[in-house]
């Protein structure tokens, strides 16, 4: 069995295995009566919000592909947003989605040197917008993370933008040269080739943004209106549970506090990390007993049903072969 038969497998096994022990430990006496109220509307309601997301993910695409001087059509755009989400949940700090995104935004004529600066800007992007809305959370929310005051979040939130804003400064403006060829003194030829290689990258993404600052503020808008439809998951499900008064405030201020939390865990698409993200902060929102059932359909819905539509593209576009390939 190659290693990405072995990877799925054990991505499939270690999904069960999640969703069983959360739904096991949040079920109490209330889950059946309140599960019994449940309208299998809102479950339409929230593939069409995701379905929604995942379209403007690609429409952002086709226009950070188009300020590159290069073209794609929407499906092709949708194929690499699809493609992401397979091998990102099939690889560690889900580091395979970047080579999903390469992979598949060359098959579709971009050059490979362009198409790794819009992997990263892709994701830059996406963390920036949440990063700017950290601190209206901790303005509004201040049961976010017990045991800390909304003064110091919002304190490490504003410090954590300023960093993102520093950081873009300093590779549009060259301050960084120096330290990277300092730090990589000692290491080897080949170590040091690769850390340059992703410094340039890097650069020339930062360096986009700043080119092309209107067609840039199309691309975040796109990316917050995105974010905001997949993350509209969770209310949609608590509608069907007959959940009208809650605080939708600070339902979707969690949802991106949990998301931002995600892109920095080392489990493949944060799995684990998630679930139990999702059952201490909406515990108090979600009716009594079903919050962990609500985690997993969530991640169900985000996350694993766009998985198998990215392994039937990944199939479709690059054959059955490659599943024969290992992933390095």
């Amino acid at each position: 069995m190659n290693k990405v038969y072995g990877r799925l497998l054990g991505l499939i096994a270690f999904v069960a295995l999640v969703s069983g022990i959360v739904i096991y430990t949040t079920v109490d006496i209330n889950t059946l009566r309140n599960i019994t109220v449940f309208k299998p509307w809102s479950i339409a309601l929230a593939i069409m919000s995701v379905g929604l997301g995942l379209v403007l993910d690609g429409t952002r695409l086709m226009h950070l592909v188009h300020i590159s001087d290069e073209h794609i059509t929407l499906k092709q755009a949708v194929q690499v947003v699809f493609g992401n989400y397979f091998l990102a949940l099939l690889t560690p700090g889900s580091v395979g989605g970047a080579v999903a995104q390469l992979m598949f935004l060359r098959h579709a004529g971009v050059p490979a040197g362009k198409a790794t600066v819009l992997a990263i800007v892709r994701t830059v992007v996406s963390i920036l917008f949440l990063a700017c809305c950290l601190p209206f959370i901790f303005m509004h929310d201040s049961g976010v993370v017990p045991g800390i005051s909304n003064k110091t979040l919002m304190i490490i939130a504003c410090v954590a933008l300023a960093v993102i804003i520093f950081f873009a400064w300093a590779f549009h403006t060259n301050l960084f040269d120096y330290f990277v060829i300092r730090l990589t003194k000692r290491f080897s030829n080949r170590r040091r080739l690769q850390i340059f290689a992703f410094y340039r990258d890097v650069k020339t993404g930062v360096r986009l943004l700043a080119q092309h600052p209107k067609s840039m503020v199309r691309v975040f808008i796109e990316s917050g209106l995105s974010l905001m439809a997949i993350y509209a998951i969770v209310p949609c499900l608590l509608l069907g549970l007959g959940v009208t008064d809650a605080d939708w405030y600070t339902v979707m201020g969690r949802m991106i506090f949990l998301n931002m939390l995600l892109y920095f865990m080392p489990t493949p698409g944060g799995s684990g990390i998630a679930e139990g993200g999702f059952v201490l902060l909406f515990s108090d929102t979600a009716p009594a007993g079903t919050v962990g059932i609500i985690a997993v359909f969530w991640r169900a819905i985000a996350e694993y049903i766009p998985f198998v539509i990215g392994f039937y593209y990944t199939v479709t576009v690059f054959g059955r072969r490659f599943l024969d390939k290992e992933i390095k």
